[in-house]
C-alpha cells in the first residue's frame, strides 16, 4: 500500500487510537474572552469565507511584521566541495503542533522545534489540516518571522484527506465554488497570505469521488490565485482525470497542474516512490514545457526514521554532475518528536542537516544519509547593514536583556531567533579544533550564546557567517565577551573581504577587566570601500591554553552610533483572563513607534522591589501575555514596552498597570523546619537545617556550607504542595562578603521520590544576597543545586535560609 501524504497523519491530527474534539473555529473566536491565548488560524473552506481581519480577534495576533529578505550564495563559499549552489533547491514541510494547536507568538515552553539550519532550506510549508479540526492551516507568525529573517518563504497548507480518514469530496467543491468569474476562496486564501505576511499554499488533494472537471477547476483556481499575487505547491496525487494515483514523477497525467511557461502551480511535490529513471524524465518534461526541473520537489519521507531514512541520493544529486530535481523533505521535526530532550534534539538536527561529523565541510561517514550539506551550498541572507547577532536560538530555560537574567522557565518564541551561523561549525587548525556550541547556560540576548572551548595549542579559525556587507567610512564591528576569569582573551574577529573572500583579517578582542559580559567596538573604517564576505573568529595564544573558554555574547555590524527607536505609544491591556486570584492572562496593544527601525519590543512587568521579569518580545504591535503572576499582596502591576532597534538600541518604556481583585490566598514558607538533607557541610554546625529554621541572624555559622564537588539541598514539603515563589538568602543576608553570593543555580522540583527533576528555576550572573523567584509548580521535594558557588571563585557554598513559599 502507497504511503500518502495523509497517512502518514503529518500535522493532520488524527491519530489512530486517540480521540480528538473540534477547537473552535475563527467564527467561535469572537466569543472567546479577551484575554485568550490566540491561535495560528485554521478553517473549513466555507468557513474561511466568513474570515474577517477586521472581526477576527486573533487576527492580528497572527501577522508577522518581517519582510522576506533577499539571501545570496557564494559558490567559492561553500563548505562542503560536493555542495552545488545555485541548483536543486529545498522545501521542508513541517509540523510544529496539531492543527488547531499552534499558539500564536510563542508559548512558555523549550520543548519546541527551534529549527536552526535555515541556511539549507528555500520554502517551509507550515503543514497541518485534518478532517476534524479544519482544511486549510496558515502558518503562525513566529515561524513566518524566523523564516523571513534567513530569506526562506512560508506556505500554509489546504489538505484533503482521504475518504478512510474522513474527507469529503463536498470539500473540494466548496473549495473551487466559483461566483462569476471569480474563485470566492481563491480570493480568501490571497487576502491571508498578505494580512499575515506569507507567500503561498501547499494544497495537497487526497479525497476520492473527483471528476476530469473538478481537476480542472483546481488548476483554474491556482491561476487565478497566482494572478492575485499567491504561489502554490501542488502535490503528486490527484491527476487530470480526477483520480487519486500517485505518479511519483511529471508526467502526462499530471503535467497540467505545473503549466507549461504561463505556470498554473510554481512548483509540484513529487510523492516518494520515485525512481532514477523517473526523476530524469520528470525533468526533461518539466523542460519541454518550458519550466525548471527544480520547479519539481521530489519527495523523501523522514517523519518515522529520520537520518535512517532510506533515499536514493546518487537520482536525485548525483556525484560530480548537476542536481536533477529539488528536494521536498517530509517531516523534519522528527529531529525533535524522537529526541530526549533539547539537547539531545540539537544533536539529531546537527546530524540531520550537517552531517554525523557536526562539520559541513567533512561530511565523511559510512552511513548513507550524509547531512544536506553534503549536496546543498549554504545561502545567507546578510547582505545589508545593520546586522546583529546575539545567538539566540529562540528558546531556552532563561531569557537575558543586555546581559541581565530577566526571566527564568522555559521558553519558545521563533519571532526572536537570531539569523543562525552559516556554518555550523566549520573550525580549522593545526592543533587540536575547539568547540563551538550554542550554550543555553548564559545569553547576553535571549536564551542561548555562543561558546568556544577546549584546549587551545595552536590558532583556530572558526567560520561563522557567510555575508554581503559593504563597508562605509563610519561602519563599526561590536562584540560582546565574557570569559572565566580577567584576563587575556585570546580572541580575535576574523573578517575576509570579497576580493580575497578566503583570506581573514583580524581584529584583536584585548582583554577583559572582569568575568561579565564587555564589549568592544572595532572601526572599519580602514576598509571603506570593501564588501564583507565571511565574518568568524581567530583564537591564538603565545602558550597553551589547557582550559580556554570564551562566551561570545553578540555581533553586531553597522554604521554610525548605535540607532534607537521612539517608545511605542498608547499601551493598552485589551483584554485580560483571571485565571486565578494570583494569575493572569493579558493581550497588549500598543502604537508602533513612531520613527527609527523596531526590531521587536519588549514586554516587562515591574516587580515590587523595582527589579523587572521579562514577559515576553514580539516584532508585532499587539502581545499575549500567557502568565502574569500576581507577587504577594501587591493590588496592581505595571506593564512596560521597550522598543528595540535594528541595531539593539533601547527606547523608553509605554506602561499601563493592571489591577488585583480581591485579597490574595494566604502563603506560607513550606519549607519552615522541613527535613533537610545535602550534599556536604563545611562543619558540624553548618548543617542542612540551618537553611531551613527561619533565621539569618543567628551569626556566620546559621547557615549551611558546603565544599562538595556537587553540592545541592533538598527539602522534603511532606505533601505535594502548590507553591508560588521560592526566595534564597545567600551569603551577605548573614553578614559575609557579598563575593561570596551564590553566583550560579537552579531549583528542582519533583512529586515523588521515584520521579526524575525538573527544573523550576534557572539564575546565572547572581550577585545579589537576597533572590526572590515566581514559579508555579507543585511539588513535595525542591531541590537547590549549585553550579558556581561564589563570585571570586572560592570553593563554598554559603546558603543563609531556602525557602518554598506556597499553599
Amino acid at each position: 500500500m502507497r504511503r500518502l501524504l495523509l497517512s502518514l497523519l503529518a500535522g493532520a491530527t488524527v491519530v489512530a487510537g486517540s480521540t480528538l474534539t473540534a477547537a473552535p473555529t475563527v467564527a467561535a473566536a469572537t466569543e472567546a474572552v479577551d484575554g485568550s491565548q490566540p491561535y495560528a488560524s485554521y478553517w473549513f473552506p466555507n468557513e474561511l469565507l466568513d474570515w474577517d481581519p477586521e472581526t477576527d480577534p486573533d487576527a492580528r495576533f497572527n501577522r508577522s511584521m518581517v519582510p522576506l529578505q533577499p539571501r545570496a550564495t557564494d559558490p567559492a563559499l561553500k563548505a562542503n566541495p560536493n555542495a552545488r549552489a545555485g541548483e536543486g533547491r529545498v522545501a521542508s514541510l513541517v509540523s510544529f503542533a496539531p492543527t488547531s494547536d499552534n499558539p500564536s507568538q510563542g508559548s512558555r515552553d523549550e520543548d519546541y522545534y527551534a529549527f536552526g539550519h535555515w541556511q539549507y532550506i528555500d520554502t517551509l510549508v507550515f503543514w497541518g489540516g485534518s478532517a476534524v479540526e479544519g482544511l486549510i492551516l496558515a502558518p503562525n507568525p513566529t515561524v513566518i518571522d524566523a523564516a523571513h529573517r534567513n530569506g526562506v518563504k512560508v506556505y500554509g497548507t489546504v489538505f484533503f484527506p482521504p475518504v478512510a480518514y474522513g474527507g469529503k469530496i463536498d470539500w473540494v467543491h466548496d473549495f473551487v465554488r466559483k461566483s462569476g468569474s471569480t474563485y470566492p476562496v481563491a480570493d480568501k486564501l490571497a487576502e491571508v497570505a498578505q494580512y499575515y505576511g506569507f507567500e503561498g499554499w501547499f494544497i495537497n488533494q487526497e479525497t476520492t469521488g473527483g471528476n476530469t472537471a473538478l481537476a480542472t477547476e483546481l488548476r483554474n483556481l491556482m491561476t487565478y490565485g497566482r494572478n492575485k499575487g499567491v504561489e502554490f505547491m501542488w502535490y503528486d496525487a490527484m491527476t487530470e482525470s480526477g483520480a487519486i494515483t500517485w505518479q511519483n514523477a511529471l508526467t502526462t497525467a499530471n503535467d497540467s497542474f505545473l503549466g507549461g511557461p504561463t505556470p498554473v502551480s510554481d512548483s509540484m511535490f513529487l510523492n516518494f516512490w520515485w525512481s532514477t529513471s523517473g526523476l530524469a524524465s520528470s525533468r526533461d518534461r518539466a523542460e519541454s514545457l518550458g519550466r525548471s526541473g527544480y520547479d519539481l520537489y521530489s519527495g523523501i519521507d523522514t517523519e518515522a526514521n529520520g537520518y535512517q531514512t532510506n533515499v536514493n541520493w546518487d537520482a536525485l544529486f548525483p556525484a560530480g554532475g548537476s542536481h536533477v530535481t529539488s528536494l521536498g523533505i517530509y517531516r523534519p521535526e522528527w529531529t525533535w518528536t524522537s529526541s530526549s530532550g533539547p539537547a539531545d534534539f540539537r544533536a539529531r538536527d546537527s546530524r540531520y542537516w550537517v552531517g554525523a561529523n557536526g562539520d559541513p565541510s567533512n561530511t565523511t561517514t559510512s552511513s548513507p544519509w550524509k547531512g544536506l550539506a553534503t549536496y546543498v551550498a549554504e545561502s545567507t541572507p546578510v547582505t545589508q547593514k545593520p546586522f546583529v547577532t546575539s545567538f539566540n536560538a529562540g528558546q531556552g530555560s532563561t531569557y537575558h536583556v543586555a546581559g541581565n537574567q530577566v526571566r527564568t522557565g522555559g521558553w519558545n518564541n521563533l519571532s526572536m531567533q537570531d539569523v543562525p551561523p552559516t556554518y555550523q561549525w566549520v573550525v580549522s587548525s593545526t592543533g587540536t579544533k575547539l568547540t563551538p556550541s550554542l550554550d543555553f547556560t548564559d545569553a547576553y540576548e535571549g536564551g542561548s550564546t555562543l561558546r568556544l572551548n577546549g584546549r587551545l595549542d595552536a590558532t583556530n579559525t572558526v567560520r561563522l557567517y557567510q555575508t554581503d556587507l559593504p563597508v562605509a567610512a563610519d561602519t563599526k564591528l561590536s562584540t560582546v565577551v565574557k570569559t572565566p576569569a580577567a584576563g587575556a582573551t585570546h580572541l580575535s574577529v576574523a573578517v575576509a573581504f570579497t576580493d580575497a573572500p578566503n583570506t581573514f583579517t583580524t581584529l584583536d578582542l584585548g582583554s577583559t577587566s572582569g568575568t561579565g559580559w564587555e564589549r568592544r567596538v572595532l572601526d572599519l573604517s580602514a576598509y571603506a570601500g570593501k564588501t564583507i564576505a565571511q565574518i568568524g573568529l581567530r583564537a591564538s595564544a603565545s602558550a597553551v591554553v589547557p582550559s580556554y573558554d570564551i562566551k561570545v555574547g553578540q555581533l553586531a555590524v553597522y554604521d554610525g552610533a548605535v540607532d534607537t527607536a521612539a517608545a511605542p505609544t498608547g499601551l493598552t491591556v485589551l483584554g485580560s483572563t483571571d485565571v486565578s486570584a494570583t494569575r493572569k492572562t493579558l493581550r497588549l496593544d500598543w502604537t508602533p513607534s513612531a520613527s527609527g527601525s523596531v526590531h521587536h519590543y519588549d514586554v516587562f512587568r515591574r516587580n515590587p522591589d523595582g527589579s523587572r521579569t521579562h514577559l515576553g518580545a514580539t516584532p508585532n504591535d499587539v502581545y499575549f501575555v500567557p502568565q502574569l503572576d500576581r507577587v504577594g499582596a501587591e493590588t496592581s502591576t505595571v506593564i512596560e514596552v521597550e522598543a528595540v532597534s535594528t541595531e539593539y538600541g533601547r527606547s523608553t518604556a509605554a506602561t499601563t498597570t493592571v489591577t488585583w481583585s480581591g485579597t490574595p490566598p494566604t502563603t506560607t514558607n513550606l519549607a519552615l523546619d522541613r527535613p533537610a538533607t545535602a550534599s556536604g557541610q563545611c562543619t558540624a554546625a553548618e548543617g542542612p537545617a540551618k537553611a531551613v529554621n527561619g533565621s539569618v541572624s543567628g551569626g556566620n555559622s546559621d547557615k549551611w556550607c558546603t565544599t562538595t564537588a556537587d553540592q545541592w539541598l533538598e527539602v522534603d514539603l511532606g505533601s505535594v504542595r502548590a507553591l508560588d515563589r521560592f526566595v534564597v538568602a545567600h551569603a551577605a543576608a548573614g553578614g559575609e562578603s557579598a563575593s561570596w553570593n551564590t553566583r550560579d543555580f537552579t531549583i528542582d522540583v519533583r512529586s515523588a521520590a521515584s520521579d526524575p527533576w525538573t527544573t523550576a528555576v534557572t539564575v546565572t550572573d547572581n550577585t545579589a544576597e537576597l533572590t526572590t523567584h515566581p514559579v508555579s509548580v507543585s511539588a513535595r521535594y525542591v531541590r537547590l543545586v549549585v553550579d558556581t558557588p561564589t563570585q571570586d571563585g572560592d570553593p563554598a557554598t554559603r546558603i543563609y535560609e531556602f525557602e518554598a513559599w506556597g499553599e
